[in-house]
């Protein structure tokens, strides 16, 4: 028989996770143009659809189906979730190991994951790149990428990242920011450069849009980095503190960094150094104590805010909303600080951080799987652009007539502000 607390439990996690999604279009939305509002949160309820159909269809089966000999992929045996009502009924009549909650669960808990890793994306390319071929790039990359990346990472005994390599991912360094970040980065790079980029300053068009997403954001990341401990137990408990603490931690450093470098601390600003620190304790949130979490939050935003602020304009990619500067960059800094402080007792392999156990073994896996990470992620991200780019006339982005015009009316026919006559 389940037990009906962690069955409670993990279903409020899940929906926890869910409500991310609609967070990140608020979040996005605000920052984006007055012109492309619209369309900006349009990619993001797109990616919700896509991955409810991809998930179901095929990307579980992918990532957590088959028997676990393959390190890179799960298997055919779950497709369309086949089995899976019977596999519950059969939990339920104790036919089954038992369980501690509904396998059913996994599924909804894990699609969310998928609904906002996808979602991330989207905020690299914002302004310029045709609708269609973002949800023709998103629909294969729920295939092909990301549950064969969830897999590796979190496929159990057998798998590339989380077992041969020995790498730790609480919640997503890898699976979600690294991958989503990075992804964002291959495609504003293969989109090219909003009009007016290095020259006009784009500026969030509604701070209290980003505010809202970011309290959103923060209210899902517990259920988010909480229910990753897939037990209502001591784990989850400090996963919930280090999000707590982290988070503040990182908003915190932001202020004071903007404050140094640009002279006034900013709403925006704040709300980018939360999320800086949820994205940097995610790989360690159930690993590390609650003095580490509050070092790792302090110490990201200053890494992220130069990557925005400084190293974007120096090479000159155009990741529009910054998915690549917070999330990819933030996933690093996280992953590599987990090698450091992991409380060895915690760890799900062998190994302990640099900092407790003086062997730098976690640390050299925290590296090693981040580079599989990016190097497949990366390899996958440009062929499948340059599939769509091809199906799509050769280019990924609108005409300079729509983007002039902005996306919520050439793309969609609304406008978030139908009064507004303007340039913004």
């Amino acid at each position: 028989m389940f037990d009906a607390g962690s069955t409670g439990f993990m279903l409020v996690c899940a929906m926890l996770v869910f409500l991310m999604t609609p967070g990140l279009a608020f979040f996005y939305g605000g920052l984006s143009r007055r012109k492309n509002v619209v369309n900006t949160m349009a990619m993001v309820f797109a990616a919700i659809g896509i991955v409810g159909i991809t998930w179901t269809a095929c990307g579980w089966s992918f990532a957590y189906g088959g028997d676990g000999s393959c390190p890179f992929f799960g298997g055919l045996d779950q497709i369309g979730l086949l089995g899976s009502v019977q596999g519950m009924l059969a939990e339920a009549a104790g036919e089954t190991a038992d369980a501690a909650y509904p396998g059913m669960v996994d599924i909804a808990f894990q699609m969310a994951f998928c609904m906002i890793t996808t979602a991330i994306i989207t905020g690299a390319v914002a302004g310029r790149m045709k609708f269609g071929a973002v949800c023709a790039f998103l629909a294969v990359w729920t295939v092909v990428v990301y549950p064969p990346l969830a897999h590796m990472v979190w496929g159990g005994e057998g798998s590339l990242i989380g077992d041969m390599i020995g790498a730790l991912d609480f919640a997503g360094g890898d699976v979600v920011h690294i991958s989503s970040g990075l992804t964002g980065l291959v495609l504003c790079l293969m989109a090219g450069k909003r009009k007016g980029f290095g020259v006009m300053s784009y500026r969030p068009h509604n701070v209290p849009f980003v505010a809202l997403g970011a309290t959103l954001l923060w209210f899902g990341w517990f259920g988010f980095n909480a229910g990753s401990a897939f037990d209502a137990d001591g784990v989850a408990a400090l996963a919930l503190v280090n999000t707590v603490v982290a988070s503040g931690a990182g908003l915190v450093s932001w202020l004071v960094v903007e404050r140094v470098r640009a002279g006034k601390p900013t709403l925006v600003g704040a709300a980018t150094g939360l999320v800086a620190g949820l994205v940097a304790i995610t790989p360690a949130a159930g690993f590390v104590e609650p003095w580490a979490a509050v070092v790792m939050g302090l110490a990201v935003s200053p890494v992220c805010y130069f990557f925005i602020s400084a190293l974007k304009k120096r090479i000159g990619y155009d990741d529009a909303l910054d998915a690549f500067g917070c999330h990819a960059v933030g996933g690093v800094t996280g992953g590599l600080l987990t090698g450091l402080f992991c409380v060895p007792e915690l760890s799900w392999t062998d190994f302990g951080g640099l900092l407790y156990t003086g062997d730098p073994s976690l640390l050299i896996s925290q590296t090693l799987g981040i580079l599989v990470t990016v190097a497949f992620v990366g390899a996958a991200d440009v062929v499948i652009a340059l599939v769509v780019k091809a199906l799509f006339g050769g280019s990924l982005r609108v005409s300079t007539e729509e983007e002039a015009q902005g996306l919520d009316v050439a793309a969609h026919g609304e406008s978030a502000y139908p009064a507004y006559v303007g340039l913004d």
